[in-house]
This record gives C-alpha cells, structure tokens and sequence, in this order.
C-alpha cells in the first residue's frame, strides 16, 4: 500500500486547471467545483501521451510547485507513476522554459515535442524507491543532465534548475481527493480559502513545514 501522501495541484491565477483543446487552452475546473465534487481531473495534454492529471508530492526534498497557487489534497488512490523532476526535461529539444507565465498561453507550441527515447529509466512505481535512489534535486539534477548529453543534447544551464525541485506525479484517471488547504501568495488566496473554509498558506513549503515538520 502506498504511502497516505500530500498532493499539490497548481493551478492558475484565477484558481482553475486549464486544458488545451487544439490550440486553445480552456478552463477544465475551477477549484469550486473541485471542492464540491471532491474530484480532480485528468487535464494536460504534452509530449505526445495520453491526457494525465499531473501534481506533486511535498516532502522534505520537494516543497517547491509548479505554479505558485493551487490546492493541497490527500487521495488513497494509487498514482500511475512519479518523476523526480518536471517531464518537461525529457524533451527532445534545448529550448526549455522555465517560468511558466513565458509560455502558458502558447502551450500547444512548448507541450508538443517528443521525449527522448529511454526516458523510462526516470519512472517510478514507488515513491519511497524514488527517493532511495534519487535522493535529493541535485542528484536528479546530475542524472537528468547526464542523460540529456548522452542523448546528444547540451548540458542544462543552471538556470534551469528549478525543474528539478519538484516531481511530477502523474494519474491516469478522475481522482477523489480530501481538500487540506489553499495555497498562494497573492491577495485573493485567503478570500477564496475562506469562501471554500479551507486553511490557507503562502506556499506549499510554508504548509510542509508548518504541517509535516
């Protein structure tokens, strides 16, 4: 059995998952509806695989997120696997971006490249396996980089570190989670955990700490 883990959903400024529908990305849940079905939703579409719900586990090593706002969530229900760094760095391409604000209205263009043949070696079943050979960002960071050389692509500047200090979790199917919290630093965050009477916090590393710690 897989361990009872805290999830994070990142999600944009006005508090919804998006998902593209050609080239035209449009809202897929709003956060209110995703408090009152308890359901989370499969909603990317990148890379060429089928559509996935992708989060994150927060842990000790990984309190960063995607995005800066989004919701904290539990579920019983077993991920399909887990990366320990954002997907997006397995591309068959050099030009990755890593703030997202750069290219979130041109995802058909960055969420349309391949990924690089044997990037299996990076997926995992089990978190605690993942940690126990992948034990911090650095060594992802070192990995990921080795494997991109010896694909044939440059090493990573360092600048694009930040893609290893969260991992992608991915589920294949329609989720039913438990609601903990809300998270952001902008105004609005606390309104909108109030509204939904959830707990809210700056930033999933200030939940972990204050939480898990």
């Amino acid at each position: 059995m897989q361990r009872l883990f805290y999830y994070v959903k990142s999600m944009e400024e006005d508090f919804a998952t998006k998902t593209l529908i050609g080239k035209e990305k449009i809202t897929c849940q709003t956060v209110q509806e995703i408090l009152k079905t308890k359901i989370l939703k499969p909603n990317t579409f990148s890379f060429g695989k089928e559509k996935r719900l992708s989060c994150t586990v927060i842990d000790k090593n990984y309190t960063k997120t995607y995005r800066p706002q989004g919701i904290i969530f539990q579920t019983i229900e077993p991920f399909s696997m887990v990366f320990p760094f954002d997907l997006v760095l397995l591309c068959q391409t050099e030009n990755i971006i890593v703030k997202y604000y750069k290219i979130k209205d041109k995802l058909d263009q960055f969420y349309n490249h391949k990924l690089i043949p044997g990037y299996e070696k990076f997926i995992f079943h089990d978190f605690s396996e993942m940690i126990k050979k992948i034990s911090s960002p650095k060594v992802a960071w070192d990995m990921v980089n080795k494997f991109r050389v010896e694909s044939g692509y440059n090493p990573l500047p360092i600048s694009k570190f930040r893609l290893v200090e969260y991992n992608e979790v991915v589920f294949h199917k329609p989720i039913k989670i438990k609601p903990v919290a809300i998270f952001g630093y902008r105004t609005e965050t606390k309104k909108i955990a109030k509204e939904l009477n959830l707990p809210s916090f700056r930033s999933a590393k200030e939940f972990y700490n204050k939480t898990c710690s």
